[in-house]
């Protein structure tokens, strides 16, 4: 399980900037993904073997006594119950202001593992003498850093890593045992389902402390097999700061879908699709994960003959770039079809496992190149001369071929077509790999 690390600081002392150093990424802001647009405030970093999350948070500053000490308070304590350890970022050239002792305080209080940067110490060699001011906000030994050159970002690395949790692999895992993670916008009833879940289909239930405070484990047995539900619910703020609540959801999603085999994609049918549950649910696609789209609050719509099949219809739409995955009309509340869900589970993560034998994919092959020819370009045709399953979880297809720019997208999806038509895959992506003849590399 990788460790989660939260990047904060009041505005202009180069939290972004340090972000894309770390990450080995331009952009902090935006990530274009095929079907998907989302706020991209997260990224992979790795250092010395150590893989974990890094979170870019918005900029922290009392505009008044009033207003910004919410704002301010609520984003520092959704980075803290987020985060396993935290990047207190300050700025040399300004000192340490009003802002960064408040912050410090808080950070202090809730006994989370903080790293004091000290950012803008551009110049090699010592730092400045202003750089020694930062010891007074009682957070240990601060770090020089420039987030503009990567100067000091390798001591900085190795003071976070020692606090991020020890890699949880263990390869004795009970493989019989699906991971499930709920996940959703706020309030979506994501907690109400697994509630519902342990109290009427369980046969064996405890709670595990999860791998990070935001997360809880729930094991479930039954007739339909064994279950561990990850309830990625834990936000829970008194003040209005909707949009922070709305970005660290993406966040905590993000945590549980890199634990799980399945995705469930919970949306509220009362309020219907938005882009928050595009952006969330373009996670589980981004993973590879199996996934099922669940209308929660089925129970609370009006429905007439035509409801559901119209609901169908416009979600095909909403879900246009994971066609693949099934949609059921839940209720949490009553416990509607959860039986049917159980059964989902199961089978869309035994598609995203399936394997496939060689011989039985080019036969498919065959069949679908002699049906549409391969695509031609200026006198020159594709040749697919074998193709082999590489991989499962998400089921990954190698194809050799004579030359891969003929390869096109559109014929690629007339393959993928031909494939889900006789072996199924429902439930799950699939993912290509173009090498040509004698190609060392993808």
């Amino acid at each position: 399980m990788k460790g989660t690390v939260a990047i904060v600081g009041r505005p202009n002392v180069g939290k972004s900037t340090l972000f894309n150093k770390l990450t080995g990424s331009r952009i902090s802001i935006v990530d274009d993904t095929p079907g998907v647009t989302r706020d991209r405030i997260y990224g992979d970093c790795e250092w010395l073997g150590h893989k974990f999350l890094l979170i870019d948070t918005g900029g922290i500053e009392p505009y008044s006594d009033d207003v910004i000490l919410k704002q301010m308070r609520a984003q520092a304590e959704i980075a803290i119950e987020t985060a396993d350890v935290i990047i207190l970022v300050t700025d040399v050239t300004s000192g340490i202001l009003a802002a960064d002792s408040e912050v410090a305080s808080m950070l202090q209080k809730s006994g989370k593992p903080v790293v004091l940067c000290v950012n803008k110490c551009d110049s090699i060699g010592a730092p400045p003498a202003e750089f020694y001011e930062f010891y007074n906000l009682g957070l240990g030994d601060p770090y020089a850093v420039s987030s503009v050159h990567g100067h000091g970002t390798g001591d900085l690395l190795d003071e976070v890593i020692k606090y991020l949790p020890e890699d949880n692999n263990n390869d004795d895992e009970d493989d019989e045992i699906i991971n499930v993670a709920v996940i959703g916008k706020p309030n979506v009833g994501k907690s109400s389902l697994i509630n519902r879940i342990c109290g009427e289909n369980r046969t064996i239930v405890s709670d595990i402390a999860g791998t990070t405070r935001d997360t809880t484990d729930t094991f479930v047995e039954n007739s339909y097999g064994k279950f561990n539900f990850i309830d990625t619910a834990g936000i829970r703020r008194k003040s209005k700061v909707t949009d922070a609540i709305e970005r660290f959801s993406v966040i905590r999603a993000k945590s549980a879908v890199d634990r799980a085999n399945v995705c469930i994609i919970m949306i509220d049918a009362v309020e219907g699709f938005t882009e928050q549950d595009s952006k969330i649910a373009g996670i589980a696609l981004e993973a590879g994960k199996a996934c099922i789209v669940a209308v929660n609050k089925w129970d609370a719509v009006e429905k007439d003959s035509d409801t559901m099949k119209d609901y169908k219809k416009k979600l095909s739409v909403d879900f246009s770039f994971m066609p693949y995955a099934p949609v059921l009309f839940i209720s949490a509340k009553t416990g509607q079809r959860l039986d049917k869900l159980f059964q989902l589970v199961a089978f869309v993560h035994s598609q995203n496992s399936m394997r496939i034998s060689t011989g039985k994919l080019n036969e498919v092959l065959a069949q679908a190149t002699a049906r549409v020819q391969p695509p031609t370009d200026k006198g020159k045709r594709l040749k697919i001369y074998y193709m082999t399953q590489a991989s499962t979880r998400p089921p990954t297809f190698v194809f050799f071929v004579n030359n891969a720019e003929l390869f096109h997208f559109s014929y690629q999806r007339y393959l993928e077509n031909q494939i889900r038509d006789v072996f199924g895959l429902d439930g799950t992506p699939v993912r290509f790999i173009i090498r040509e003849r004698g190609e060392g590399k993808k």
